[in-house]
Parts: structure tokens; sequence; C-alpha cells
């Protein structure tokens, strides 16, 4: 059995008489009291329809969430700034076949690095909290002109222009906040994620979110392929889908990415800049001597893994290069070894570095820092450098919509 409202076992209708019994005390406060709505927190956790003192525990945690961040009135209350009104991409656009809102977020246009630093983390996280709620809404008005239960949102995740820039580190941590956030509080939210235009290098980047995703999540995500606008109209009647995406829809004024309902971003001009750099958290601090070099080792096992650092340095600038060794053993020069990153001086103490690259070989990888050049002055350099395995094979879909050429991912 489901577990949904028509379609429950007498096991499961019991376990939902003693969830609610339980949270007896709390449940004239929570956002809805009705079973679809309760349902959904038990089957979006672990342990699912079986039993119920996790699901009690996270429905307390939830009401202190709305409370904590005024959730009921941020709608009415609380607009986001400007920045990311105007270069947050995305948007509410149509509604599936089944009635569902469809919602697209647009991987491509985003600057990461402008928007954080024009905004708070607080901000993109009540940002998304605002979303979410006002899609719930949707969700509810839909149900009452449907006649039907409508819970869940059609997402379109549009990876076009996906690169180097979208897997930044505190792009990555701030955006894995707010995945935790929704998984937490907005059980059973999303009824499929249609992911189309995905890039070479989308295995890796979702490779470095999806711990931040529990197994239903993944499950419902769906890789599209070449022919993803044809699997979009199978779903999305053509004159709810944008002419951009393959359907009929438009602006009044003719424009076919339905520019009044998505937001496509862009980059963030300097003018929006509130600080001159992101709060990274660093694992190691070394002082490297006038004269002098620092090299670190990293063994790299598989091609196509992905070498990520970030430094800054105290005072002064330092120089750095990435090289691969040669030469099994150690007393090989930096000079022998073979150059990925030619030695550069990096204005570290200015604004942090953050970069990255892919190892299309396996072996030791050296990243040097290089202070060879300074006769009077040691330099202070504090570092992470993290090593990213290759992402797994995806799985094949089992449930491909008219043998299209996608995969799931788990």
């Amino acid at each position: 059995m489901s577990g949904r409202v028509g379609d429950m076992s007498p096991k499961q209708d019991e376990v939902l008489t003693e969830f609610r019994g339980r949270i007896q005390d709390i449940l004239p406060d929570l956002p809805a009291q009705h079973d679809h709505y309760l349902l959904r927190w038990l089957r979006g956790e672990t342990g699912g329809l079986k039993h119920t003192h996790t699901h009690t525990r996270s429905q307390k945690l939830h009401l202190e969430f709305r409370l904590k961040m005024k959730v009921d009135t941020i709608i009415s209350d609380w607009k986001p700034p400007e920045v990311i009104e105007r270069y947050v991409s995305g948007g509410m656009c149509g509604y599936d076949r089944e009635g569902s809102p469809i919602w697209y977020d647009l991987i491509g246009p985003l600057d990461p690095k402008g928007l954080l630093m024009s905004a708070s983390k607080q901000d993109f996280l009540k940002t998304k909290i605002r979303h979410t709620e006002m899609l719930r809404q949707e969700c509810r008005r839909q149900s009452e002109k449907l006649g039907k239960n409508i819970e869940a949102i059609t997402l379109i995740y549009d990876c076009e222009g996906l690169g180097l820039k979208h897997i930044w580190k505190p792009a990555i941590d701030t955006y894995g906040e707010i995945l935790t956030m929704f998984e937490d509080n907005y059980p059973e939210g999303l009824k499929r994620v249609f992911l189309i235009k995905a890039p070479k290098m989308f295995p890796m980047a979702y490779n470095l979110i999806k711990h931040f995703l529990c197994e239903e999540t993944r499950q419902k995500i769906i890789v599209l392929g070449s022919n993803w606008q044809e699997v979009l109209r199978a779903h999305i009647d053509p004159d709810q889908l944008p002419v951009a995406y393959g359907g009929n829809l438009s602006d009044p004024d003719g424009d076919p990415r339905c520019r009044t309902m998505i937001k496509y971003g862009g980059t963030v001009p300097k003018s929006y800049y509130v600080q001159d750099s992101v709060s990274v958290q660093y694992d190691n601090s070394v002082t490297i001597s006038r004269g002098s070099t620092l090299q670190l080792e990293y063994d790299v096992e598989a091609p196509s893994s992905l070498l990520r650092w970030q430094f800054a340095s105290d005072g002064a600038d330092i120089g750095f290069g990435v090289y691969r060794r040669t030469k099994r053993g150690g007393g090989q020069k930096v000079t022998d070894m073979l150059q990925v990153l030619p030695s550069e001086r990096y204005n570290a103490h200015l604004v942090p570095e953050d970069s990255c690259l892919t190892c299309s070989e396996p072996g030791v990888y050296v990243l040097c820092f290089d202070n060879s050049y300074s006769i009077l002055q040691s330099k202070k350099v504090s570092y992470k450098v993290e090593v990213l395995p290759p992402p797994e094979e995806p799985m094949q879909n089992p449930r491909t919509a008219m043998g299209e050429p996608s995969s799931r991912w788990h």
C-alpha cells in the first residue's frame, strides 16, 4: 500500500492514529492537521509507516523551525534583498498534467560568488523558505480548484552553463544547508525532478551534494537525454510549458522564456558587494620561511578525480602551482615533475584563492606554495585541500517514459 489517503493497510491506519495522538498537544500549531499532511511526514522519513517515535520528534523540531524563522508570516512580512530578487534565477511557471505547480531552477546564470559577497546565508535560506511556502499555498489553491489533493511539485532543473564556479565550496556549503532544511521540514514536497541539459561535469557536481539528499528524494531525480523536450511534453501540457522548453507558453509580449515568471539571474555587479571575501574555515595553517617553499602531496587514485584547494596568506602574496610526480618514491624535485598548473603569485592576502582541477590521470599530485622570491619576509598560509573521487555510474531509470535515454541518480 502506498500510505496515502485511500490506499492504506489496517496497520498503516493504526500508525496514523497513533501518530495523531502523540502530537495532539502541538497539532493546532502545525500548518495543517489533515491526514494528507501527517502522512507526508510518516512516508518521508526512514522507517516510513512503521513507527511514530522519530516522526513525533520531527514534528516538534519542525514547529521550532517555523517559530524561529517566522515561517507563518514570511510571505507577507519579509522580502528578500534586492540582489537576491534580481540575480537568483528560477521561478514558478505552469502546472503539470496532474495539476501540480512547476518550479524552474536555472543553474547556469547563477553567480554564486557574487551572491554570497552581497547577501548573507540567512537571506538565502529565508528566500528558499519563502519560495517553498509560496508553492505550498499554490498546492492548496490547486487542491481546492481541482477537488483533489495536490501536495507536491514538479521541479525542472536546467543545468545548461554548469561550470566550476558553481562548485565553489562556500556555494556548495550554502546549498547543502538549504537542501538539509528542505529535507528536514518539507518531506514529500517533490513529486519528481527533471534534470535537463546536463553537461559532462554534472556527475562531479552531483557527487558533492547528493549526501544532503535522502534516498526517497534521490529516487525522484531523473536525468533526461537529448529528447528532454519530448519527455517534458509527456508530463506537461504544451500550453503550460514555455516555448524555450518545448511548449507553447510565452509572455504577453511574446517572450519565449517567460521572464515575467522565471528569473534568469546573471552576474552580480560589484556595487552590490557588502564584503570583500566569504569566510572560510581552513584545516591547516603553516609559516613558510623566507626564500623557501612548502610542498603538499596528495595521492589521486582514480582518473577524473577533482583536486580542490582554498588558501589565504597573511600580509603579502604567495606563489602557488600544481605538479604531478613522474617517478615513484621521494626525492624528485619540483622542476623535474610534470607541471599541471603553472606557478604564479597570488594576492591571497587580499582575496582568498579558491579553485580546482580535474586530474586526468592518477598519481601523486604536489601542491607547491612558493616563497622563494621573498628574501625578507616569511608568509603564513592557511589552506584546505580535498581530493574528490569521480562519481559513480548512474543507475538506469527503470520507469523512463517513452523509452527516452535518461538516468535515475542515486
